[in-house]
């Protein structure tokens, strides 16, 4: 491979340059400088700028000097920091600092989820729990210095983007720069010498880059080439896929709701606030933006396995569902599993948690019917071994004709191990062996009160338990069908036969979800184009030389030194070789005619 210069010699005098100035420095100081603007625009990176000392320059004397001077300081200053603030190193350090912010959001209870904990933790460490709150990591998400970090990245990003979008468009509507004097001082470079015109050569190599997809056009005695746009497109896609993120992300934390409500078969719920169990949103939430609709439990379906190391494991869980959308849509079936919720507009209906509601009746001393009722039961364990509280509020009377309040703590197990056999512990979540346990009381509930209670236990400060004829607290253990009676002409309780289960669902509705999940899939595609795709540039100069045989150089430059550049640069010149070859020296000697022409490697390739 011959490394012959073009009849362009690097050394000779431009327009306007006296030719005593054609020394190698001068040489050297030309040659870098037409290689940096053929590499010019390869990124659309900002430049990045050091520290600087002072941009007021000197100052002149007097109060004119002393404000120009500030006026040029604070000015300066704050275009660096602009600079600094939308920098690509600036980003990720912001990106990297959020992602910490998030860590105690994860791993320290946060009041807008669960405000019980958060007490609960306050109350167990009575010093860390001021300092966390003065830190604000109870309310990671809304507190100031995360509210900073988010609103520092979202203004990072606008500003590094919108300038180098401005750019890249006008390079996309340009076109590549001229060729080098000097291609042999690019990375990847080949030449040889052909029979062909320099017009021919030319032609052939314009047609052969724009065939591989290169920005070609003619430029002088060169083709200039340009490929790997994708690669800056890949990285504006990632930065925009970010905001997008960003924006996603605020506008579902700000106009989010989530509630949970216990369902027993047989009832419904309908999608308005009062229904909830309990029910949380963000800051810029309205009740008007509920989706309306509701939906009624028909049957809940839970079958487990029975035998092996698995034993106990849901195989089918799931709720039937009648529900319709808005005031007057039409009834509809659909069957609710674990990860597959119902989805009505921006909302999604889960599965979340399962449990019996065993039917109990109370009646008076005179037989009369107080309570009749599925009464939900709370499981404690795998087996849904359950505790809850029966609470007879209103109607009944003592036998004495006193006004009073019943109550009844109970332990419910879908599977009993048997008299004898144990505690009341389930041994299977299963209704293979049903027994509700009971203990009564009497006098008042506390609900009159108006506090919130829970509706799992009783309190039973103002209240007594009933005892037997022998001075013994009254329990019972009882089957479907059994009753318990109470003493003194109290009445009774009933476990009826009809056994309910119940399930609790999480309604959730959080806008912009979607655009979340879109933008971080565009953000995986445009980092993988912008981290795999290299932008390049390629030149091939075809000139006459001093012995009138054209002299065909090509070279390629890329953003950063690649293996890969040396070698597509030897295959377009296989191309291009192909359509005008290597014409042989004169005096060389003679070769067989089938022999095949070599084709010229290209400087750094693995081609010899």
């Amino acid at each position: 491979m011959s490394s012959t210069d073009t009849g362009n010699a690097a050394g000779a005098a431009g327009p306007g340059e006296p030719a005593d100035e054609d020394t190698p420095a001068s040489r050297e100081t030309r040659d870098a400088r037409e290689i940096g603007e053929a590499g010019a625009q390869l990124s659309t990176a900002p430049v990045e700028t050091v520290m600087p000392g002072s941009f007021g320059g000197a100052r002149t004397p007097g109060a004119k000097g002393w404000i120009a001077w500030t006026a040029r300081e604070v000015t300066g200053w704050a275009r660096w920091i602009w600079r600094q603030l939308t920098s690509m190193r600036v980003a990720l350090i912001l990106l990297f600092l959020l992602s910490l912010g998030a860590i105690p959001g994860s791993l320290i209870p946060q009041s807008g989820t669960d405000a019980q904990k958060v007490q609960a933790f306050k109350d167990a460490h009575s010093w860390l729990g001021p300092v966390y709150d003065r830190l604000g990591l109870f309310h990671v998400y809304s507190s100031v210095w995360f509210s900073a970090i988010y609103i520092l990245l979202f203004v990072s990003l606008i500003g590094c983007i919108v300038p180098r979008t401005w750019q890249f468009v006008g390079q996309l509507r340009g076109r590549p720069p001229g060729a080098p004097k000097r291609l042999t001082r690019l990375p990847a470079y080949t030449t040889w010498r052909t029979a062909a015109e320099p017009e021919q050569v030319r032609e052939i190599a314009l047609k052969v880059l724009r065939q591989k997809r290169f920005r070609a056009h003619l430029d002088k005695d060169a083709v200039a080439a340009e490929k790997g746009y994708l690669r800056e497109t890949g990285n504006l896609l990632f930065h925009i896929a970010l905001i997008v993120m960003l924006v996603a992300f605020a506008w579902g934390q700000l106009f989010k709701s989530e509630g949970d409500k216990l369902v027993v078969e047989g009832d419904g719920f309908s999608n308005t606030l009062l229904s909830y169990d309990d029910f949380k949103s963000g800051n810029l939430f309205s009740t008007d933006d509920l989706t309306p609709f509701s939906f009624r439990l028909d049957k809940f379906t839970g079958t487990y396995e029975r035998t092996g190391p698995n034993k106990g494991t849901p195989r089918t869980y799931q709720a039937a569902l009648t529900y319709s959308e808005g005031a007057y849509g039409k009834d509809r079936k659909t069957l609710v599993k674990v990860n597959e919720p119902l989805v009505i507009g921006d909302t999604k209906v889960y599965l979340t948690a399962h449990g019996y509601a065993p039917t109990v009746t109370v009646r008076d001393g005179r037989g009369k019917v107080v309570f009749h009722d599925a009464v939900a039961m709370l499981p404690q364990d795998g087996n849904v071994t359950s505790v809850g509280a029966i609470k007879v509020m209103d109607g009944y009377k003592s036998a004495r004709g006193r006004t009073e309040q019943l109550g009844f703590s109970a332990v419910f197990v879908p599977t009993f191990a048997g008299a004898g056999k144990g505690t009341m512990f389930s041994q299977f979540p299963a209704l293979d062996y049903p027994v509700l346990a009971l203990n009564g009381y009497h006098g008042s509930l506390g609900v009159d009160a108006g506090l919130p209670q829970n509706v799992y236990q009783l309190d039973t400060s103002h209240m007594k338990q009933f005892k037997d004829a022998k001075g013994q607290i009254l329990k019972a253990r009882l089957l479907p069908g059994e009753t318990m009676t109470l003493p003194d002409g109290a009445g009774s309780i009933t476990f009826d036969k009809n056994i309910k289960e119940w399930a609790n669902f999480q309604v959730t509705q959080q806008p912009g979800s979607v655009w979340a999940l879109a933008g971080a899939f565009t953000a995986i595609f445009g980092l993988a184009g912008s981290l795999f795709i290299q932008r390049r540039r390629v030149w091939v100069r075809a000139t006459t030389g001093d012995d009138g045989v054209t002299v065909v150089e090509m070279a390629g430059l890329g953003r950063s030194e690649s293996a890969k550049l040396p070698e597509e640069l030897g295959d377009l010149a296989a191309l291009v070789h192909e359509h005008a070859p290597t014409k042989p020296d004169e005096d060389a000697a003679p070769t067989d005619a089938d022999a095949e022409t070599p084709v010229p490697a290209a400087e750094g390739s693995k081609k010899q």
